[in-house]
């Protein structure tokens, strides 16, 4: 039995060497995600819009606990049962799809025993790539701002494959503060968006 239980001590420091990392180790990663999202507006009622994302990152870490995280994503974003008024001032209903590349800069708390859970926050800023009215398949690109900024905040875990790959699982939300519309005459409508996400990180240095 002692046996048994110093083999299992030895195993998990193993582990706990494989998943901390340590001053000046920088981690790549990428992953792919599932994307609910929708707007923020006292003025209009918008439901959900399913959508994906997939992106690359750079996290580069201070000590053990303490990194931060750079990521480049392409984000698909947008509203259903949205309303858009045509060139004659008809209102109609539709689904928008918004799509953004994402660059978000967020600080990385590592906790646990062997630090392999972590929460992330941070600000992010949204480059407008393309928007479309779907349900006429129309362009509507040229109404909506070229950027879109916002707080990002995110919580997930590593397990770690080998000494130098881990395979993570992250959920992170980001909120929008800034109006996406070019023109707006009303209260200001921002982005919202949830996403569950995996991916896998690879050691550098």
């Amino acid at each position: 039995m002692r046996k048994i239980f110093l083999s299992a001590a030895l195993a998990l420091g193993f582990t706990a060497v494989v998943v901390a990392q340590k001053k000046g180790d920088v981690e790549f990663g990428f992953n792919v995600g599932y994307n609910n999202s929708t707007i923020s507006n006292s003025d209009v009622s918008a439901d959900s819009a399913i959508g994906f994302n997939v992106g690359g990152s750079v996290d580069y870490y201070f000590s053990d606990r303490w990194s931060i995280k750079g990521k480049l994503i392409y984000d698909q974003k947008g509203w259903d049962n949205g309303f858009i008024e045509d060139s004659d001032g008809f209102s109609y209903v539709t689904d928008f799809n918004v799509n953004y590349l994402t660059v978000p800069v967020m600080a990385n708390w590592h906790f646990g025993s062997k630090r392999n859970w972590f929460l992330e926050f941070g600000p992010y800023m949204g480059f407008l790539l393309n928007a479309e009215d779907v349900r006429f398949g129309t362009d509507v690109t040229d109404g909506f701002s070229s950027t879109d900024f916002g707080l990002a905040l995110g919580i997930g875990v590593k397990i770690p494959v080998s000494d130098k790959l881990k395979l993570f699982f992250e959920y992170e939300g980001q909120g929008g503060v800034s109006d996406i519309f070019k023109v707006n005459e009303f209260s200001r409508v921002t982005n919202s968006r949830s996403s569950l996400n995996v991916g896998l990180n690879f050691l550098l240095k």
